[in-house]
């Protein structure tokens, strides 16, 4: 029960890490906004993890939905103590010249500004309160980048930059900022990330990059979540952990 008492909402939750995550934050006591433009998804998920979740149709791109999202939570559970910015999107991995400039724009609307709208949204309430814990899932595509995802490695190099500025703006407002940095996951963006049908020869030889052999599961990202948003980290701020393997070293 490391949340107990605790309250969240988790962007991009109707599946992948979001769902693991908000799945392990309500068996830790905490109760969850499971948030996410798939509306049916996010019911489907609020629905599975009972009473301590509510469902929220979200696109973080859109300014006015993310604080609206927000509100319902607030308003839901008399506070929100935890946000985690997960929702992601990426091209397919794929010559850089050969993405158009919406799919570009799409890329950094999701993983980038829509952070800045969460910002504006929910950081009024924590200064107005007893601070709050933001956790910001960047990737290690924004530490050691990959060839053929230039465009959303370097949005998520500037969520891991944005992750560290924010930290140390916010934290006099009691305001903590990390992030998370996992390596290529077992989840549906799989094939989008390697440019290559998910074969177990494909999927091979990208495990062969990672020292511990192995890709991301949902549960190796919920338990890194759970411990920065739990009071166990309450000195870390601008961390960004790399969830990974080793596959950055």
């Amino acid at each position: 029960m490391r949340l107990k008492g605790k309250t969240a909402l988790v962007t991009g939750a109707a599946s992948g890490f979001g769902r693991e995550i908000a799945r392990r934050f309500i068996v830790e006591g905490a109760r969850v906004a499971i948030a996410d433009i798939n509306g049916d998804g996010a019911r489907a998920v609020g629905d599975e993890l009972g009473n301590e979740a509510i469902a929220i149709i979200c696109d973080v791109t859109d300014g006015e939905q993310v604080s609206e999202a927000v509100r319902q939570a607030i308003d839901a559970f008399g506070g929100l103590d935890v946000v985690v910015n997960n929702a992601g999107y990426s091209h397919p991995n794929k010559p850089l010249l050969d993405v158009d400039e919406a799919t570009f724009r799409r890329v950094y609307d999701v993983n980038v500004t829509s952070i800045f709208h969460m910002t504006h949204a929910v950081v009024p309430h924590w200064r107005a309160g007893q601070g709050g814990v933001m956790l910001n899932v960047g990737s290690t595509a924004g530490i050691r980048p990959r060839p053929g995802l230039t465009w959303y490695n370097s949005s998520k190099g500037a969520v891991n930059l944005l992750t560290k500025s924010l930290a140390v703006e916010l934290a006099p407002d009691a305001i903590r900022v990390c992030g998370l940095a996992p390596v290529m996951g077992a989840t549906a963006m799989l094939e989008t990330f390697m440019g290559v049908p998910d074969t177990p020869e494909n999927r091979e030889r990208f495990i062969q990059t990672i020292p511990l052999g192995r890709l991301c599961e949902p549960n190796d990202m919920a338990n890194a979540a759970l411990f920065l948003a739990s009071d166990e980290a309450e000195f870390l701020t601008g961390v960004i952990l790399e969830v990974d393997g080793g596959r950055t070293i």
